[in-house]
């Protein structure tokens, strides 16, 4: 097997080898392989973090997005939903829509000479998720409102400090922005003529306006800010690995793809999951020792450390620090690892993700002359370990 180069987002230590522990903060984390898949997958478990606090301050007669519910509910809404993240949907639907954008954000490169690859993956997540979502009559300046939405660092919004005030004033102004300038007239004409899309979806299913913002919002930071991220540090493995790269031009479309899950599992945009017990949850151990078997007791915090999960040797065999593409895996464990999540929130968009990820790179190393002028600048969203790449230059030899 062809191994290539390290991981470039550096999440500091890999740890200290225990798959399981308790810290001395009190929240347990979970950094083997198969015991974070067991994690994800417990029934015993529900959503913590990502703001899942204040969610639950809301009227009950408040429908939570899908992120937050748990059990059979958010099991049915799954089950509901997920005709629109089928493989065959993916290719038959948004296959065209990621080919248009792709190529008109890359005309850009072409008439200019240089591109911005933050600012042309972003266009294309965002008209990619749009379709998907039913995010298609938003108002000029969607861009800058999601930007003001998912900023590149986060205050915490409060009563009780200027700061705080500052950033819940420019909290709800920023929900705002969303809902007047793209989600409202989506709902408008979907009121009118149903469409095949989520808000119609979502519209069937009685939602109010609120709601149907809360979902939007959801889906927005699953299929459009963390698909914006991979476009990036896939290419900027490639730009860094000529190896690597010649593959990847040479490679079919699922060679391709398998080329860019690899790059995932090493390279998981978001690296920490959250949750709750709500029984005792045994974890696994390495299946030799029956002693080493972890039980995580009732109402306890987990951290699941994806970063380092897929980094486990038991499951994703010899050097996993680097990038082998179709490495052979532990049975059961899929390419990208744990990238995607597992379980019952395993993210539903992992095929879109993949593909736009290739129509568009497939078509940005096939410019004459690319490369990259300067990398990107790494930076880390606390509480999801979520890295951010901006900053990144391309241009075409001989142009300026």
């Amino acid at each position: 097997m062809d191994h290539y180069g390290e991981r470039r987002a550096g999440r500091g230590p890999d740890g200290d080898g225990c798959p399981a522990r308790r810290g001395p903060d009190g929240i347990w984390q979970v950094s083997g392989y198969e015991e974070a898949r067991a994690v994800l997958r417990a029934t015993a478990t529900v959503q913590a973090g990502l703001g899942v606090e204040t969610v639950e301050k809301l009227p009950s007669r408040f429908r939570r997005p899908v992120l937050y519910r748990d059990g059979p509910e958010h099991r049915e809404d799954r089950r509901q939903t997920a005709r629109f993240f089928t493989p065959r949907r993916v290719d038959e639907h948004y296959r065209e829509v990621m080919v248009r954008v792709a190529e008109a954000q890359l005309d850009t490169v072409r008439e200019t000479g240089r591109g911005h690859l933050a600012d042309l993956s972003f266009h294309l997540a965002i008209e990619v998720a749009g379709a998907v979502i039913g995010l298609t009559e938003s108002r000029p300046g969607i861009r800058t409102r999601l930007e003001r939405f998912f900023p590149e660092k986060f205050g915490t919004p409060g009563l009780t400090s200027l700061h705080g005030i500052r950033w819940l004033v420019r909290q709800n102004a920023n929900w705002l922005r969303v809902y007047w300038g793209d989600v409202r007239p989506a709902v408008r004409a979907r009121r009118r003529r149903r469409r095949d899309d989520l808000i119609s979806h979502l519209l069937d299913e009685g939602c109010s306006s609120g709601e149907i913002l809360g979902e939007c919002l959801t889906f927005a930071a699953a299929g459009m800010v963390t698909t914006r991220e991979f476009v990036n540090m896939a290419a900027w493995h490639l730009f860094g690995d000529a190896a690597l790269l010649a593959r990847y031009r040479a490679a079919d479309e699922p060679g391709r793809i398998a080329v860019l899950q690899e790059i995932l599992r090493l390279e998981p945009v978001i690296g920490r999951l959250r949750r709750r017990t709500t029984a005792p949850l045994r974890l696994p151990g390495d299946g030799r020792d029956p002693d080493a078997e972890v039980t995580v007791p009732a109402g306890e915090l987990v951290d699941v450390l994806l970063h380092r999960a897929n980094l486990d040797a038991r499951t994703v065999g010899g050097r996993p620090e680097r990038v082998c593409p179709g490495r052979p895996m532990a049975a059961g464990a899929g390419a990208p690892g744990l990238s995607f999540g597992d379980g019952a929130h395993k993210c539903p968009g992992a095929a879109i993700a993949l593909l736009e990820t290739d129509v568009f790179l497939s078509r940005l190393f096939a410019l004459p002359g690319v490369r990259m002028a300067t990398p990107p600048r790494v930076g880390f969203k606390d509480g999801i370990d979520s890295y951010e790449l901006r900053g990144c230059t391309v241009v075409l030899t001989g142009r300026t």
